[in-house]
């Protein structure tokens, strides 16, 4: 197993240029110190994406994707870290040196990324089998070219074909090396109930299931046999590498298309979308037979809002496939609908129609859900059943209800009332109802109620319980989120820099960075992060010291190099240009200043953009998108505003914003328990508990000389984050 070596990762992100990358993919103009672009990421007439190659990021501040140079490459190109590396590296021309993990390094490797080699090596063993093995090209290759599969579509999603042999893949994976446990770990093999070891998909052609980062994940093999004691297809099991409900079939292969064409089309099977990609409609991606789920869901909605989904006439089908319609809603994406001519699929259907005449197909009879829901669930009600079709309208208004955007929502209130005869009012006051019941659900409001009883205000249970203080947590979370945020934004932007100076107990003048007060004030007061993801990335930027420490020697290094070069020039100028004794004094003095000034540029640029350039090009997803979006800014001052006059930025204020961001941040501490307090005292007063109401309000008093105490530091003019 090998993977790229450290110091390649280095070279790769020091050379990157993001200007360089971007322009790849989007027309740039500069604008002042930065450069703007349409958004690649989405359809805009105004450009709103910003380069800034000072820093190194990118961003639209319409949509918000962007990020360091790998982390474009990555959301772009929809690639892994290492593939975006990997991408860069031959932009640039850098040899990607690997190191190959001895054993030890091999035991210590993670089983997700033992178990990716393990697929990677049966996937190019399947391929081999179809292009080499006499019996794979008798077999496997002959099946698809019958079913109408090119060769290009072959290649393309890598289809191949496992000989039907007991152990035609066990024995070449243990020969490479590769342990048991890993090959049942995959699903690559089965053990008998003797314990004897055989190939799960021998005798089967095989369809690669590919992530977005294009390492496979997992394997769905179609038995040739016609045997009715034989699976026809059998798939990997769930793994640490693989799980269903969060893949799409041939949405690597799809990722591009469906951006470019801005539309998602969502059909059931392999072939469907092999079929289908192979006619010229590349946008297309499949469930793989099963229910859709909220995780393939949120995977389209990465690339698309608009989506397609392909039925072919079987109405039990359709019926069980609606739920996935209202989940699709959900999420806020455009949906159409398509039902196919009876007896086709889209295979079929894609086999035997040209793609023009699947698009004139599609632009014919693509529906709305709307009509195309009303038209399944009354399909089966008389005209004169009142109640039948009093269920199909509440079904419908139950689907409308879930759309977040309150727009579209009442346009389709509008419709079904036309549609279906309805009072809109009615409908409207009915989709109200449905979403507040679904607002409780999730903040954890309903109550159980006793069915002997009929008491709708039963006692709530321990689970209700659970659920209200999960609620309280979530809305702690939230309350301080904006405070935190706005502190861990200046330990990103800023952490680095140098604050202010201390004076130990014997004298020693001591530097405090940016980072160093923020950690003491939090360690002073037992403070942390109560949201996740800020917490790691604050310990994320708390870890780099160590590393900060020694590139900041060899920068600082190398900064006195180049002042050494540019002292030399400057003696020499001065040499040829000054005629007297006081005019040279008055020149050195003038190269000393402008020395001075240069090194300390450069070494606080350094130090401003040595964390967020670090974890803004971290493997980590959230982490990275995290750090890229706190430290990019929307504007910028004119030049009409700088040519004469010398604006303070928030780095001249760092000696008062970050004490206030912090303070701010305690004083909403301060906020929140004092909240707390007096709903505890509200509840204790509801249960007659006077020594718990007088305990509490003692508590109130010393919380609230502490919130005005820090209230009259903070003053009046600091602006805090929205409550």
């Amino acid at each position: 197993m090998r993977r790229i070596d450290p110091e390649t990762v280095r070279k790769i992100l020091d050379t990157a240029d993001i200007v360089e990358v971007v322009s790849d993919f989007v027309n740039l103009k500069r604008r002042g110190a930065n450069y703007m672009g349409l958004c690649p990421f989405h359809n805009e007439r105004t450009p709103s994406f910003s380069v800034s190659k000072a820093k190194g990021y990118c961003k639209c501040f319409s949509c918000g994707k962007g990020g360091s140079a790998v982390g474009f490459i990555m959301e772009h190109e929809q690639l892994g870290y290492g593939e975006a590396l990997r991408w860069l590296a031959n932009k640039y021309g850098i040899e990607v040196a690997e190191e190959e993990m001895t054993p030890e390094q091999m035991e210590a490797a993670t089983e997700r990324e033992s178990m990716l080699a393990l697929n990677d090596f049966a996937l190019r063993h399947f391929e081999h089998n179809i292009t080499e093995n006499p019996d794979g090209r008798a077999i496997g290759l002959s099946y698809f070219r019958e079913r109408g599969i090119t060769d290009a579509a072959i290649k393309r999603f890598r289809l191949g074909y496992a000989l039907d042999r007991w152990d035609a893949l066990l024995s070449d994976a243990l020969n490479k090396g590769y342990s048991e446990k890993l090959l049942l770990d995959t699903g690559l093999c089965g053990k008998s109930e003797r314990g004897q070891l055989f190939d799960r998909f021998r005798g089967r052609v095989i369809y690669p299931v590919f992530a977005l980062s294009g390492k496979v994940v997992a394997f769905g093999g179609r038995t040739l046999r016609k045997d009715k004691d034989v699976s026809k297809y059998v798939n990997s099991p769930e793994s640490v590498i693989y799980h269903k409900s969060n893949q799409l079939y041939g949405l690597y292969q799809a990722r591009r298309a469906i951006v470019s064409a801005d539309k998602c089309i969502l059909v059931e099977g392999y072939m469907d979308v092999i079929s289908m990609s192979q006619r010229g409609m590349e946008n297309v991606v499949a469930s793989s037979g099963t229910s859709l789920t909220d995780g393939q869901i949120s995977l389209i909605h990465r690339f698309t809002e608009n989506v397609t989904v392909i039925y072919d006439s079987d109405a039990a089908g359709i019926k069980a496939s609606l739920r996935g319609i209202d989940m699709l809603l959900a999420e806020g994406l455009n949906i159409k609908v398509m039902l196919l001519p009876d007896g086709e699929d889209p295979d079929s259907f894609a086999q035997a129609h040209t793609l023009e005449q699947i698009q004139a197909y599609m632009a014919e009879h693509e529906t709305d859900f709307l009509r195309f829901k009303t038209q399944v669930l009354l399909k089966d009600v008389a005209a004169n059943d009142p109640i039948g079709r009093s269920r199909v309208i509440t079904d419908i208004v139950r689907s409308i209800s879930v759309i977040p955007n309150d727009v579209t929502r009442n346009e389709y209130v509008k419709e079904c009332s036309r549609l279906l005869g309805a009072n809109e009012d009615t409908l409207a006051l009915q989709v109200a109802k449905f979403r507040a019941q679904a607002a409780d659900v999730k903040a954890g409001r309903t109550r159980p109620t006793n069915e002997n009883s009929g008491d709708e205000s039963a006692i709530v249970t321990d689970s209700s319980l659970i659920k209200r203080e999960t609620a309280i947590s979530s809305d702690r979370m939230a309350y301080l989120r904006p405070y935190e945020l706005a502190t861990l934004r200046l330990v990103l932007k800023y952490g680095m820099i140098h604050l202010c100076d201390v004076t130990d107990n014997e004298g020693n003048i001591m530097p405090v960075r940016v980072i160093d007060f923020i950690d003491s004030e939090l360690a002073q007061d037992d403070m942390t992060f109560c949201n996740a993801d800020l917490l790691n990335a604050y310990n994320a930027a708390m870890g780099l010291t160590d590393q900060w420490r020694h590139e900041r020697a060899a920068k600082e290094a190398e900064v006195e190099e180049i002042m050494n070069r540019h002292r030399e020039e400057g003696v020499k100028r001065i040499m040829n240009e000054a005629t007297t004794l006081a005019q040279t004094k008055k020149l050195e003095d003038e190269l000393g200043a402008e020395i001075e000034n240069m090194r300390n540029s450069m070494l606080d640029e350094f130090d401003e953009l040595f964390i967020s350039r670090l974890l803004a090009s971290d493997p980590d997803d959230t982490l990275r998108r995290l750090a890229a979006n706190m430290v990019s800014e929307k504007y910028q001052l004119s030049r009409i505003h700088t040519k004469h006059s010398k604006v303070e930025t928030e780095r001249d204020c760092l000696a008062d914003r970050v004490p206030k961001a912090v303070y701010g941040w305690k004083n909403a501490v301060l906020e929140w328990q004092e909240k707390e307090l007096r709903r505890l005292m509200t509840d204790a007063a509801a249960n007659n508990d006077s020594d718990r109401v007088n305990s509490i309000l003692t508590e109130l008093m010393e919380l609230r000389g502490k919130v005005t105490a820090l209230a009259k530091y903070l003053g009046e003019r600091i602006v805090l984050p929205r409550k």
